[in-house]
């Protein structure tokens, strides 16, 4: 048990009785508990494997390469169709956390076995994602926001790719492309300062 850790468990919150039985569940396991992103995050040699974390309707756990895993229950859920490796099994109440125990210390073992051994989650590429219209139109008529995009990581392309085209409505994806072109000129992604 870490003792930084300790508040996430103590903070009055809807799912205080599921998240302290996940991690005891979780610490029987034999992983490492850390603080990461504000939430209770399990490690094994230094890799992230499962993290808790609560929302309005249900508290989660969330396997980082749920992907690989081969969910011999179909518990594990997708977040959204972009999220690519992480998967997360949730609960609704405390008692299902008891009887799903042995199946989630089973999922956590294999969980184990895949940071074992190494394995990786195979990203779609950068290009595999769908580039909205729009945005395709500024690249073809300002050379040099092509040329800031392109230099950008892949990770930061993906992240202006999935928020351009979320929006349904044209005029709601060229109003985001517009707001976004600076930051994308000065070579930042959209969470750089």
């Amino acid at each position: 048990m870490n003792t930084k850790v300790d508040f996430y468990f103590d903070k009055a919150k809807k799912w205080q009785d599921e998240v302290r039985a996940l991690r005891v569940i979780l610490l029987s396991c034999g992983l490492t508990e850390e603080l990461k992103w504000g939430c209770p995050c399990y490690t094994h040699q230094g890799a992230n494997v499962v993290l808790i974390h609560d929302f309005k309707e249900y508290c989660a756990l969330l396997f980082f390469k749920g992907a690989l895993l081969s969910d011999t229950h179909a518990i594990l859920i997708q977040q959204t169709k972009n999220v690519q490796s992480a998967r997360q099994m949730r609960f609704a109440h405390a008692d299902e956390v008891t009887e799903l125990a042995a199946v989630i210390k089973a999922y956590v073992f294999e969980a184990i076995e895949v940071e074992k051994a190494g394995l990786k989650v195979e990203l779609k590429k950068t290009e595999e994602f769908a580039m909205p219209y729009e945005f395709q139109h500024k690249l073809d008529h300002i050379p040099a926001l092509k040329t800031a995009f392109e230099a950008l990581t892949p990770g930061r392309q993906r992240a202006y790719l999935l928020h351009f085209s979320a929006p349904k409505q044209s005029k709601t994806r060229e109003a985001r492309i517009e707001k976004w072109m600076p930051q994308i000129l000065n070579g930042k992604g959209l969470q750089d300062q």
